[in-house]
């Protein structure tokens, strides 16, 4: 892969991942309503799984989502299910000990419902990976790897900036409903509405 090819799928990558969508507009409402630390897990699952997606996709596992239509309203259907957790999460003072945000594994599984993501892998596989060598496969993960952590960091972050003014209960609701409108309004053009 030349420098050319590599400095253009990085930059693919990092659009695509710091870009709205599910995982940045949940890590959004993590940071604000748990803190950036508390929602380090999630944020790391995300970069694990989005790679290891890449990775598998480009072993040619897209064919499976092919295959299988129902997995896109599989997919659809546990969007819309977070984003209802979202929109009805409760206010810091009223949440119980057991509330938490989403852990490395969850975040890392959540991958592969997130149509998003899907569509980023293949995405990438296909114009930076055409012929689907490993070596190349690989490097498009790596990049995905390299980039999205830093991307999401700024989602995480900017929810805990705005944590402070979301402590009063009006607000924190308001914010969590437009979060989860967001949501599900992200699924948009990835369901092909707009063409």
């Amino acid at each position: 892969m030349s420098f050319a090819i590599l400095s253009a799928l990085l930059g693919f990558a990092f659009v695509t991942t710091v870009t709205p969508g599910p995982n940045n507009l949940m890590l959004m409402a993590s940071g604000a309503n748990f803190g950036f630390r508390r929602t380090l897990p999630h944020m790391m699952g995300i970069v694990g799984g989005m790679s290891v997606m890449a990775l598998l996709v480009g072993a040619g596992l897209m064919a499976l989502f092919d295959a299988v239509p129902a997995l896109k309203v599989i997919s659809v259907g546990y969007l819309l299910w977070l984003a209802v957790k979202i929109a009805t999460a409760a206010p810091l003072e009223e949440r119980d000990a057991d509330s938490r945000p989403m852990t490395f594994l969850q975040a890392a599984t959540f991958q592969w419902v997130n149509p998003k993501a899907l569509a980023m892998c293949l995405s990438a596989v296909t114009l930076y990976a055409p012929d689907r060598p490993l070596l190349s496969v690989a490097i498009v993960a790596a990049a995905f790897a390299l980039v999205c952590f830093p991307a999401i960091s700024v989602w995480a972050l900017l929810g805990t900036v705005v944590r402070q003014w979301l402590s009063n209960a009006t607000r924190l609701r308001g914010f969590n409903i437009t979060m989860a409108a967001w949501l599900v309004a992200s699924l948009y053009p990835v369901l092909g509405l707009g063409t």
